[in-house]
């Protein structure tokens, strides 16, 4: 039967080519030269620490890293941004989570929202992603065009379509 499966991933290079772009950035920027800004990727948590010296800097340097991970197609709802920003000596400390995979309530509104469409597919969830199978691919095709009009908390993407 054919089927697919919904992911919600983040290619380790793009993330890592978009923090360079960061890094880059904040050599060049007027407001941000001389300072003690700083911007850590740790690839095994996918974490990204961010230090400067004051609040403003560090709105300005999220900013960046906002923008440059959009322009290289990292999709910024895949960053956790619910940690506040710690104090520590003359330096204050933000930490970014980057989220992989889809977690259990997310992956049930999901097939949830699949079951409620009507069309004639089955989604189970596995581990950290959502298996849709069907008889028809015409069916899994509107099921993914569904889910792309529709806003979860996570990015999605579509990946081992087989026949």
């Amino acid at each position: 039967m054919p089927s697919f499966d919904i992911l919600s991933k983040v290619d380790p290079q793009t993330l890592d080519n978009a923090i360079n772009t960061v890094k880059r950035e904040l050599e060049t920027r007027y407001d941000l030269r001389g300072t003690n800004s700083n911007v850590d990727l740790d690839k095994k948590a996918l974490t990204i620490k961010l230090s400067t010296e004051d609040h403003l800097k560090l709105d300005a340097i999220l900013d960046i890293l906002l923008e440059r991970s959009t322009k290289q197609k990292v999709d910024v709802k895949s960053y956790d941004l619910s940690e506040q920003p710690v104090p520590s000596g003359k330096l204050l400390y933000r930490t970014v989570k980057v989220k992989q995979g889809i977690d259990r309530e997310t992956a049930k509104k999901i097939v949830k929202f699949i079951k409620g469409t009507g069309l004639k597919v089955q989604a189970q969830i596995m581990d950290d992603m959502v298996r849709v199978t069907g008889k028809k691919i015409d069916d899994l095709q509107e099921v993914m065009n569904r889910l792309r009009g529709e806003e979860f908390e996570v990015p999605l993407q579509f990946d081992n379509m087989k026949s």
